[in-house]
C-alpha cells in the first residue's frame, strides 16, 4: 500500500507530452476538493526539466499560485524556453486549465561547478527512528472529526514524523512558530536526481504556510479560516535522495494583515543542508456577522 502511493506519485509526476513545449498532467483528490498546490508544483518542474539539458539541474524556483485547481481536469503546461546560456538556462511555465493560467513557474538550470563552500548548521532534534509517525500521531488527537482523521491517517507517499510537540487543529494553543519534520519516501527511488527534486518541490509544500498561525492560537480548522499558497520559492544547494530521511525545519518570521511568511530548510541526517524554501500565504480569518 505505502509503495503504490509512491508509484502512483511518481506516476503523476511523468507527464504526457502533447508536442514541443506543451504537457498534460492529471490530479490526485488528496480529499480536499482542490488540486495540492505541492502537486502543480512539482508537475510544472517536471515539464521544464523536460526542455533541459541532462547536464544541468534546477537550483532555484519561484511560482506563483493564481487560482484553485480542478482535481476533475486535466492540467496542460506550457513551457516557455525563455535562455539557454553557456552556463544557464532558464525557463517560463504555465499552467492551464479551462483556458486560464492557475500558476505560472520560473525556473534557472545550471550545470554544475565547483566552486566556494559552506552552510547553516542542522539544529539538534531526535533521530526519526525514536519518533512515531505522523499517522500515529493524528490517531491520537483529541476531537478530530471521522473525516479528518480518516485523511490524517491515510497512507501516503511520504512518511513524515514530526520532532515537536502534539499540534491539535481542533483546539490549538499559541506556540513558537517553528515546526520539524522528517521526511522520506515510502520506497526506493530511481537514480534520477530531477525526480528527486521535483519530489522535494511537490513535498515543500506540506503544512508550511500554517507554520504562520502558530503564535496566534488558531489553526486551519479554527471556524472562519482561509488558508492559501499564494507563492513559493524554493533553492537546491547540494544532491540529496527522497528516499533517505530529510529534515525540514519550517520557521515563520512575520505574518501581517492576512499573510503570513514561512522559511524552510531541509538537511540530510549527516546535517547537510540540500535545499530552502520561502513561502508567503493568505491567512484570513473571517469574523461571524
Amino acid at each position: 500500500m505505502t509503495i503504490k502511493a509512491l508509484d502512483e506519485l511518481v506516476r503523476l509526476l511523468d507527464l504526457e507530452r502533447i508536442e514541443e513545449n506543451l504537457y498534460r498532467g492529471q490530479s490526485r483528490d488528496l480529499g480536499w476538493g482542490t488540486v495540492f498546490g505541492g502537486q502543480v508544483l512539482g508537475q510544472a518542474l517536471t515539464a521544464a526539466v523536460r526542455t533541459i539539458p541532462q547536464e544541468r539541474e534546477v537550483h532555484s524556483l519561484n511560482a506563483y499560485f493564481l487560482r484553485p485547481g480542478n482535481v476533475a481536469r486535466p492540467i496542460v503546461y506550457d513551457v516557455d524556453r525563455i535562455r539557454d546560456g553557456s552556463s544557464f538556462s532558464t525557463r517560463r511555465v504555465v499552467a492551464i486549465q479551462d483556458g486560464e493560467p492557475i500558476f505560472n513557474l520560473a525556473a534557472s538550470f545550471h550545470k554544475h561547478e565547483e566552486g566556494f563552500d559552506h552552510q547553516a548548521d542542522m539544529p539538534e532534534v531526535p533521530a526519526p527512528e525514536t519518533l512515531p509517525t505522523d499517522e500515529e500521531r493524528a490517531a491520537l488527537i483529541p476531537g478530530l472529526p471521522p473525516r479528518i482523521r480518516e485523511l490524517a491517517t491515510a497512507e501516503g507517499p511520504f512518511e513524515t514524523r514530526t520532532a515537536d510537540a502534539l499540534e491539535n487543529p481542533v483546539a490549538p494553543a499559541p506556540r513558537a512558530p517553528l515546526r520539524r519534520v522528517w521526511i522520506r519516501a515510502k520506497g526506493t527511488l530511481p537514480d534520477n536526481p530531477a525526480l528527486h527534486r521535483c519530489l522535494l518541490a511537490y513535498a515543500s509544500d506540506r503544512s508550511f504556510v500554517t507554520t504562520a498561525l502558530f503564535p496566534h492560537g488558531v489553526a486551519w480548522m479554527t471556524p472562519g479560516m482561509q488558508i492559501a499558497s499564494l507563492d513559493h520559492v524554493m533553492w537546491f544547494h547540494r544532491p540529496f535522495r527522497m528516499d533517505e530521511w530529510l529534515l525540514y525545519v519550517m520557521e515563520s518570521p512575520s505574518a501581517q494583515g492576512a499573510r503570513g511568511l514561512s522559511y524552510g530548510r531541509f538537511f540530510t541526517r549527516e546535517g547537510l543542508l540540500v535545499a530552502s524554501a520561502a513561502q508567503e500565504g493568505l491567512i484570513r480569518r473571517r469574523e461571524k456577522k
